[in-house]
């Protein structure tokens, strides 16, 4: 595979450019992110249990096509501020961390990626931020209507136990951190299709940065804190249509997410090109970097993107 050699170029502290780590207060949060690049502005969304180094194979690859990029350590990951209590951890206050971020870089609008808990909040960004985001691209993370729709099926059930599992106090972390975070290991070794897309190298970057003191509950408080929402007199999430020109790329094996998830969107997102991967799961940008990369700044650089379905063979991303 290649992609080693984009690691060159994001050599530094823990993997990232040298000189290119930025911290700031944002909605009154201290937040870590990485930046690279000139151009119009892309902002990276990382999802549960990763941090900005989830990115690695497209930071170098945006920058060299003409964008800025902004990788962010969401609230409470890496070194990140890690408030404490489940509230701080609401999806008005994650979204708000973005807007925030894109105003902190000097812009109105920013184009949108994000995957897993990331895609999560880069769906309902778009909803609630229509106007800020010139471009939404989502990795194998659901529509929150599409999976409160599933949830009830028993096979998407089963495939989300963990979510009721993480509802529980101190018990998740015990477990996580059991074995020197073992559990995490075995994830990130069996999940993705390709055996050795997360190295051992790789894989103690997100021991390491899982580990900060409070990192791994405030992680888990992204799954009490949108379950808590979902109880009947707490404010839901108003789901509004997506008319901004939208990609999602997901990779067909995905352990936790049934591809079933990417169909019937067309009443929600008026303008979607879906991208099927079928050599590929839940770590898409990781399993076939190549591949995800050329999706993504082509979608970018597309003047008037269409809704299309498309299937991209994985293996036409190898090297």
């Amino acid at each position: 595979m290649t992609g080693q050699a984009d690691l060159s170029l994001v050599a530094g502290e823990a993997g990232a450019p040298s000189g290119f780590h930025h911290a700031r207060v944002i909605n009154g949060v201290r937040l870590h992110y990485v930046e690279y690049g000139r151009g119009p502005l892309v902002i990276l969304l990382h999802g549960f249990p990763e941090f900005w180094y989830a990115w690695r194979y497209q930071i170098p690859a945006l920058a060299d096509a003409g964008f800025r990029v902004i990788a962010l350590d969401q609230r409470g990951y890496n070194t990140s501020e890690k408030p404490k209590g489940v509230r701080h951890y609401r999806m008005q206050a994650l979204l708000d961390d973005v807007l925030g971020l894109i105003h902190e870089a000097g812009e109105q609008s920013a184009m949108l990626v994000g995957h897993d808990w990331g895609g999560a909040i880069a769906w309902s960004f778009a909803m609630r931020y229509p106007e800020a985001v010139r471009k939404l691209i989502v990795l194998n993370a659901p529509h929150p209507q599409r999976f409160l729709e599933e949830l009830r099926t028993l096979p998407q059930l089963r495939k989300s136990w963990y979510v009721f599992f993480f509802q529980l106090p101190w018990l998740p972390e015990l477990f996580m951190r059991a074995g020197g975070f073992a559990g995490l290991e075995n994830i990130l070794r069996r999940d993705p299709v390709r055996a050795d897309t997360f190295d051992a190298a790789t894989i103690g970057k997100y021991k390491q940065a899982i580990a900060q003191p409070g990192a791994l509950t405030a992680a888990i408080n992204y799954y009490r804190a949108i379950f808590r929402g979902l109880f009947p007199g707490q404010k839901q999430q108003t789901i509004r249509r997506i008319d901004t020109p939208t990609l999602l790329i997901w990779g067909v094996r995905d352990r936790y997410l049934d591809v079933r998830l990417t169909g019937g969107l067309e009443s929600w997102v008026t303008n979607l090109r879906l991208e099927l991967i079928p050599d590929a799961g839940h770590w898409v940008q990781a399993e076939v970097p190549e591949r995800v990369n050329a999706l993504i700044i082509q979608f970018l650089r597309t003047p008037k993107a269409t809704p299309t379905r498309g299937t991209s063979r994985a293996s036409g991303s190898q090297a």
